[in-house]
């Protein structure tokens, strides 16, 4: 039950990132209807993230209060209304309003599904669990460049916007009926959860449900702030992809639209099996005896540090090349993203706040998020169009963040931060680390 489950979750980040992206796609078409400027354009890209950025320790705390079966469809219902009605969009402010509703909506989707890992799965199949949900935001970005694209052709950027905010909807329904806390699914074996619980060590989600979440022991973690600030660079370099990359294909290499809708998509679509990748080589060198520690930073560092490729992408001419570089980037990028996502449940004192945990590290994603579209918008404006700078800072920021998780970040064996170290699991998996 615990893979249909983490199913739903990927599901979930794939219609959150086809929502969020599609106006990535649309941005020529509606620059055009409202003779928007390249500065104004990385503002309104960059709105979602204000809300998303701001919403994501609320959620956090929110989802370890009431869980993710209350909290999860409440917020995919709001998103998908705030995404149906940028439809009646008239202007800048009023995508500006739209977007930042939608990024409210969205702030505890990635929270959510790190808590739902955390709840369903033993920590050796945390990684490749976190790589299956978080697939869905590469499916969701590379559905969104013909999607988007189809829908827009056919009857307008408007009409696209109507019809993915649909399919959250839909989303609900199957959410509401299928989860359950594993003590409490009737279609959970006890086989099934003897192994769920494995490695987790003796407290359960029942009993620390209702606890205090630690905010001033979370507030002075050092590896709280490692996780935020090594997430705030690799979103700085990943935000690219899903904000000024269909501009720079068609404004700056000369993609036609046609051309775009056909290639656009592969980079995201080759970072889907990355991600898987990332994952599975994670838990299988935790499950090879590799300390968490090890086993969590490789595919973190090398997928970073092979990232920084991007850098080269503003000196190559051809554009066949150009997408080889530009999918090796995205596709590396990707592959550290479950070992990553995985940490919260890792780093985090007890079961009750791994959703606040995970909700400060996501800030930092969006902190990055942020900023990014902003600060190329404003170097394209002052520098002609040019997109060397910003993929030149993609690369260094992909370097920061590999240092940053490299040096700073610290996994830790359960046994020294859960709250049952007598449990015999937790002393085998102390010895193992």
């Amino acid at each position: 039950m615990r893979w249909t489950i983490v199913g739903f979750s990927a599901l979930g980040l794939t219609i959150a990132y086809l929502d969020r992206a599609a106006l990535s796609v649309a941005m020529p078409h509606m620059s055009d209807e409202f003779h928007i400027s390249s500065a104004v354009q990385g503002v309104m890209l960059s709105a979602f993230f204000w809300t998303y950025a701001l919403f994501q320790i609320p959620s956090g705390w929110l989802l370890d209060r009431f869980g993710p079966r209350v909290i999860y469809p409440i917020a995919v219902g709001w998103w998908s209304i705030w995404t149906a009605l940028t439809a009646l969009a008239r202007g800048v402010g009023s995508v500006m309003v739209f977007r930042l509703g939608l990024g409210i909506g969205e702030a505890p989707v990635q929270p959510a599904n790190v808590k739902v890992v955390s709840r369903w799965f033993p920590r050796k199949e945390r990684a490749f669990a976190s790589s299956l949900f978080d697939m869905g935001q590469q499916i969701g970005t590379a559905l969104s460049i013909p999607v988007v694209t189809a829908l827009t052709l056919y009857g307008g950027w408007r009409l696209s916007f109507v019809v993915i905010g649909l399919v959250g909807l839909l989303w609900i329904v199957g959410w509401a009926v299928v989860y359950r806390e594993p003590e409490e699914h009737p279609r959970v074996s006890a086989a099934e959860l003897a192994h769920i619980r494995s490695d987790q060590g003796g407290e359960t989600p029942a009993e620390a449900a209702g606890g205090t979440v630690p905010w001033r022991e979370l507030l002075s973690d050092s590896q709280v702030w490692a996780l935020t600030v090594g997430y705030v660079f690799r979103s700085l370099a990943g935000a690219f992809f899903l904000t000024w990359y269909p501009s720079y294909l068609l404004d700056d290499r000369g993609f036609s639209e046609a051309d775009f809708g056909m290639v656009g998509w592969i980079p995201s679509l080759i970072a889907i099996g990355s991600t898987v990748l990332g994952g599975i080589v994670s838990d299988r060198m935790l499950a090879s005896g590799a300390s968490p520690n090890l086993a969590r930073k490789v595919p973190i560092v090398a997928g970073l540090g092979l990232s920084a490729c991007i850098g080269f992408a503003p000196f190559i001419q051809s554009n066949v090349v150009l997408m080889v570089i530009l999918t090796v980037s995205s596709a590396a990028h990707s592959f550290a993203g479950a070992a990553i996502l995985s940490l919260p449940a890792e780093v985090a004192r007890s079961s009750e706040c791994v959703g606040a945990v995970a909700g400060f590290q996501n800030f930092g994603s969006q902190v990055g998020n942020l900023l990014s579209p902003i600060a190329i918008g404003l170097f394209l404006a002052s520098s002609g169009g040019s997109y060397v700078g910003p993929l030149l800072g993609a690369a260094v920021s992909c370097l920061a963040s590999a240092a940053i998780y490299l040096f700073w970040v610290r996994v830790k064996p359960v046994a020294k931060r859960d709250d049952h170290p007598t449990d015999p699991a937790d002393q085998n998996e102390g010895t193992t680390a």
